[in-house]
């Protein structure tokens, strides 16, 4: 039997559960923020490097754009999302693979239903196969073939870690974050994955939003905060974080891992241990409110009950940690 390394310490309790005045679930973690200044606010956990997942889709949209791959707009945002398959996304993928001279069959990501519950419905009653296009991480794969396009770059191996294009990510993911990364591995989607802390993730999203207007940083921070409909879609947590507070840049990924930005350079990122991403976004949001910003129309994402028979039993909230946090002076003097 293969030996597990130990679970890594010491953990801060992030967020708990609670139904019918019970504790049923506690959600351990390490969480790292950063002022506006840049100066770290808070920073508890572990503090080892993870698999950032999706988290780092912007790092890798941005490569993409230093590459020289000509995207704006929502196709710029939707190579730094996670889509959820909507005939909209699959138009705006389809123009970057029509403009590198490819087609769906040249993306290296596996078949999927999309995630938009109505569009799924409708392919399956239509009598539709699951696609390489309608998966979640198309946008990235199609942005990160037109830049290979563009320099001549081999197609059938971008996902070869050795491939330069995915140099050029590493290298950007180490610039942005301060970090060398200490692990590859194999993204969900097939993309090479790159280790980075959640400290580097805030030190990486804050980069983005307080990069001078017109860089390629702050034009993936610009495009995924003007286009939040193709970092995700309709009900999409990224998606309403963006629309429903001003200036935030925010992108989860799987396993319980996110990272959120304000336009005046707060940031904060985070990595739940146990990989349930369902407080990510809550938690995240509260720290930034205590760093300054204003989440007041942030509603039910902030909001979270546990239903009981259909009815609130219970809510999800922040954990033990991040209330003594926020209860500190440091926390309660931020402006």
């Amino acid at each position: 039997m293969t030996s597990l390394p130990p679970v890594p310490a010491p953990l801060a309790d992030l967020a708990v559960v609670i139904r019918s005045g019970v504790v049923e679930s506690r959600h351990l973690g390490s969480i790292a923020a950063l002022a506006a200044d840049g100066s770290v606010a808070w920073q508890t956990g572990s503090g080892e490097q993870i698999l950032p997942r999706s988290t780092v889709k912007p790092v890798q949209a941005l490569a993409c754009l230093i590459a020289g791959a000509d995207i704006d707009g929502a196709e710029l945002a939707i190579a730094a999302g996670s889509h959820t398959g909507e005939d909209v996304h699959v138009e705006v993928v389809r123009e970057m693979l029509t403009r590198a001279g490819l087609d769906d069959a040249a993306l290296g990501c596996p078949v999927d239903w999309p995630e938009d519950e109505p569009t799924r419905e409708r392919l399956i009653r239509d009598g539709e196969q699951r696609s390489r296009v309608r998966m979640n991480c198309s946008g990235k794969h199609a942005a990160m073939l037109l830049a290979c396009a563009v320099n001549g770059w081999d197609t059938a191996t971008y996902l070869d870690p050795a491939h330069p294009l995915q140099q050029l990510v590493r290298a950007t993911l180490e610039r942005l974050s301060g970090e060398t990364v200490a692990h590859d591995a194999v993204d969900g989607c097939g993309a090479p994955l790159f280790s980075v802390s959640p400290l580097g993730i805030a030190r990486l999203f804050r980069a983005l939003v307080t990069a001078e207007p017109g860089t390629p940083e702050r034009r993936v921070a610009d495009a995924m905060r003007t286009h939040p409909r193709f970092v995700g879609g309709d009900h999409h947590a990224n998606t309403d974080a963006m629309l429903r507070v001003p200036g935030l840049l925010s992108k989860g990924g799987a396993e319980g891992v996110i990272g959120m930005a304000t336009a005046d350079g707060a940031a904060v990122s985070m990595k739940i241990l146990d990989g349930n991403p369902r407080a990510t976004t809550l938690v995240a949001l509260t720290v930034l409110e205590a760093l300054g910003a204003d989440i007041s129309s942030a509603g039910d994402l902030v909001d979270l009950p546990i239903l009981g028979g259909g009815a609130p039993v219970g809510s999800i909230q922040v954990g033990g940690d991040v209330r003594a946090w926020l209860d500190a002076p440091a926390a309660s003097a931020a402006p």
